[in-house]
């Protein structure tokens, strides 16, 4: 079997994605382009309306890529979707996100057994040197935008030995890094007795993975010995917290269970643990009933807190949730208007902090090479997440190597910082 992947959304989607490629090539398949494959597999995202267009837009662009394929798709859309992605799309197996487990034993079953030999090596080449592990999926919370909660269901948590040794097996593969995902992350362990910082301490503890990272965490539940994991180096000094809103009164309407003064704590607790610790977020805008006041707070907060970097996400309405039901919608031009004056204060704040890196030593951990004007820059991230590229030295290749080098200047663009060996 030939089989290739496309992945929407979120980290966790990755880490299913993953997961799955992992079993089919130790069930014998090969992991090609799609134009190529025996079986495409598609995971789909729903979180807002456009997440939702590209899944369909996906769907019919890798059935016109290769029509004699089994197109095998699952993730949110496909979840809150079954009946029309079947029918509508021409899709030969839909998989709800409830059996995503069984994903590899279900596709395989479209076709014919392999002809491949059991003792031949598949064919692989990983993207990256990064891996994600889901460790927990589902949400015991509802925010009042949100769907992914009604496609994803309730908390569960892998247990904390198959977490550990599904890392193992990744270093023994030659993986640097591994990003802890999850739906509600800090939840991990709610349905099993156990913690997100009893997980975290078992991978340090039993696992010689040379970094750790952890998804999207919602900032509720965050204790003391959770932020005192970071003095161990190998756990990255970054944390991605969604903010959603710095106005109490819609954090109120969207039913997040962080108000403005708890996030400011939550950032004061985490920097006096690690005063280097950088906070990436989540801004949603025009969320239903939202005014110029409440959208000034967010700026003034966002600018306080000084994010790297925010993910902003104008507010799209979404059936099955209570917020679209919610009077006061916000016109769709007030809402570009918002996005836009956010986006300008996060690129500033962005540059900032890139510009207070400028002349310090980082390790980054090196990703992939690409030609630019007859010489191979290699991109990578430092611990705190910060993107980096370097010119390689002809006959050098960087991938998959923690290397030290000195951060000498922001890009033109300001995305990312431009380095030098050290």
């Amino acid at each position: 079997m030939q089989v290739a992947f496309q992945t929407l959304g979120c980290r966790l989607n990755e880490a299913e994605t993953e997961a799955w490629s992992r079993q089919f090539r130790a069930a014998g398949a090969r992991v090609v382009p799609a134009d190529r494959a025996d079986v495409v597999v598609l995971n789909t995202c729903a979180v807002t309306g456009e997440a939702a267009r590209k899944s369909r837009q996906w769907i019919r662009r890798l059935r016109r890529a290769n029509p004699d394929a089994r197109l095998v798709v699952s993730g949110c859309y496909a979840s809150l979707r079954p009946e029309q992605v079947a029918r509508e799309l021409g899709v030969d197996l839909v998989v709800p996100n409830r059996d995503k487990d069984r994903l590899v034993e279900l596709a395989r079953q479209l076709l014919p057994a392999p002809a491949t030999a059991a003792h031949e090596a598949p064919v692989f080449t990983r993207s990256r040197q990064r891996a994600f592990v889901k460790v927990q999926d589902g949400c015991r919370h509802r925010c009042t935008f949100c769907i992914v909660t009604v496609a994803r269901g309730e908390e569960r948590s892998r247990p904390v030995d198959e977490v550990v040794a599904e890392i193992q097996a990744l270093r023994r593969e030659g993986v640097q890094e591994a990003v802890l995902s999850g739906i509600h992350l800090g939840g991990y362990g709610s349905d099993l007795g156990s913690s997100l910082t009893a997980l975290l301490r078992a991978v340090l503890e039993r696992t010689d993975l040379p970094r750790l990272r952890l998804g999207s965490l919602e900032p509720w539940e965050l204790g003391e010995d959770f932020f005192a994991l970071f003095r161990d180096p190998r756990l990255m000094p970054h944390l991605h917290l969604p903010l959603q809103s710095g106005s109490d009164a819609v954090l109120k309407r969207m039913a997040r269970r962080c108000r403005v003064a708890d996030f400011r704590t939550l950032a004061l607790t985490a920097r006096r643990h690690r005063p280097d610790l950088v906070l990436t977020t989540d801004i949603i805008v025009g969320f239903p009933g939202e005014t110029e006041a409440d959208f000034q707070q967010t700026l003034a907060l966002v600018e306080e807190i000084g994010f790297a970097h925010v993910h902003i996400f104008p507010y799209s309405p979404r059936e099955g949730t209570a917020a679209a039901a919610f009077p006061h919608q916000v016109d769709e031009k007030t809402k570009k208007d918002r996005s836009r004056r956010l986006h300008r204060l996060a690129a500033t704040l962005r540059h900032q902090v890139l510009e207070a890196w400028v002349g310090k030593t980082a390790a980054v951990l090196w990703e992939r090479g690409e030609w630019h004007d007859g010489r191979r820059w290699f991109s990578g991230y430092t611990p705190h997440y910060l993107r980096v590229q370097m010119p390689a030295p002809e006959g050098t290749d960087l991938s998959n190597r923690i290397q030290t080098v000195r951060l000498a200047a922001v890009a033109p663009e300001g995305d990312r910082l431009v380095a030098e060996p050290v």
